[in-house]
């Protein structure tokens, strides 16, 4: 027989078992579509998180609490705390290092936020009077927070464009009081509407004097973050060197291996995040492809039941001069077409999901982009081929081997 023959021969089979033959394919059809989506969203959310820090700007630098490996997220991605980074730090930075235009410092929680008989859940920052500087935000009603109000522990707040809505609707809310843990805050502006940053929305925000949110909501003394803005991109490195040399002489620290901070611009956090997003992924991928083992031991199962039903028919084959290489040949064929066609719709059914998963997250309001890569696609294909021809061998040699007097007498 030759192939086009075999394969004819093998759709009829296939055809002729239409209930059994979808459940054979059904573990590969999750397996693939499982990977697929994994992988697709893996690097959709990775898309938006590097688009959105880019979009903070190339002039900007963060710096963490806690030490760090260079090419590893810093201690507080753990969350580790770490109490050395101060306020008194921030504004070292900005008068010690000529490069730096301005400085904010942040401290950060989430609380319920009440108004009347309205309330939300969401993130209060306490930050300085210059985070508009740093940030580059504008108000489209009152006012920021002055310094001597973020060094007075002043009870008022600003409210991201979101926030407002949610707690006010279409009323004022300049003059509003609202609390946060039992503490009142006078609303004293609006900032105007910004758009998601990676996977948090400023305008979902609440923001306050640093020294509010340390005193009054969290009960500490210490920094979350400090991020310096720098006159320009091109003076970032310089810049780095100056910030740990300002911390270092600050916290008595001699080796720079012994660093209770960590510095990093704009291109260090988006590799920091590209190892972790990338390890996460293929994590992830490498579980769900445990499915497609399983599906390829349940196609060797099916396959050997296959042979058992149709002992008969191969005997008779056999019998009238049909060759143990065509045997072969036939149910490997089976096997092969079975995990193709479950590949084929384990990539449409991933991608479709995928796809879903962008649709909504673009609805929201998140600039996620919709990535399936070829060679996925191209190498969940040849796994699924690849599974047949392993999982599918062994039933195949079984049925080939098969003598043709003893299957013909098989009931």
């Amino acid at each position: 027989m030759n192939l086009s023959s075999i394969i004819k021969l093998s759709f009829i089979s296939l055809r002729s078992n239409k209930t059994r033959s979808f459940l054979t394919m059904l573990g590969i059809i999750i397996g693939i579509s499982s990977v697929i989506i994994i992988m697709s969203v893996g690097a959709g959310a990775q898309s938006l998180i590097f688009s959105q820090i880019e979009k903070v700007g190339s002039n900007l630098v963060g710096i963490m609490p806690g030490a760090a490996d260079k090419d590893g997220p810093p201690a507080i991605a753990y969350g580790i705390t770490v109490t050395t980074l101060k306020t008194a730090d921030a504004e070292a930075i900005l008068k010690q290092v000529p490069e730096v235009l301005a400085v904010a410092a942040f401290v950060q929680g989430n609380e319920t936020i009440t108004w009347q008989n309205q309330k939300i859940s969401a993130t209060f920052l306490g930050t300085m009077a210059s985070y508009t500087s740093v940030e580059d935000v504008t108000l489209v009603q009152g006012r920021f927070f002055s310094e001597s109000e973020e060094k007075g522990v002043a009870r008022v707040v600003v409210l991201g464009s979101k926030a407002a809505h949610d707690l006010f609707g279409d009323q004022d809310p300049l003059g509003q009081h609202l609390k946060i843990k039992r503490e009142s805050f006078e609303v004293i502006g609006v900032i105007k509407e910004r758009g998601s940053v990676g996977f948090q929305s400023p305008d979902s925000q609440v923001f306050l004097p640093i020294s509010s949110g340390q005193k009054l909501l969290l009960g500490i003394n210490y920094l979350h973050l400090i991020r310096a803005k720098i006159r320009s991109s091109e003076e970032v490195p310089q810049a780095i060197v100056g910030i740990k040399e300002v911390l270092r002489a600050r916290h008595n620290i001699q080796k720079a291996n012994n660093d209770d901070f960590d510095v990093r611009d704009q291109a260090e956090a988006l590799a920091a995040l590209s190892t972790i997003t990338n390890a996460l992924k293929f994590f992830l991928a490498a579980i769900a492809a445990i499915s497609l083992l399983v599906g390829g031991v349940g196609i060797m199962n099916i396959m050997y039941v296959a042979v058992t039903e149709r002992t008969r028919e191969i005997g008779l084959r056999k019998a009238v001069g049909a060759q143990e290489g065509s045997i072969l040949k036939q149910f490997l064929v089976e096997a092969m077409i079975l995990t193709s066609l479950a590949g084929i719709i384990g990539v449409l059914l991933g991608a479709g999901v995928a796809g879903l998963v962008a649709l909504v997250a673009g609805y929201l309001g998140y600039a996620w982009e919709f990535i399936v890569s070829p060679l996925s696609i191209a190498v969940s294909v040849a796994v699924s081929a690849g599974i047949g021809i392993i999982f599918g061998y062994f039933p195949a040699k079984r049925a080939a081997h098969l003598d043709p007097i003893e299957a013909l007498r098989y009931e």
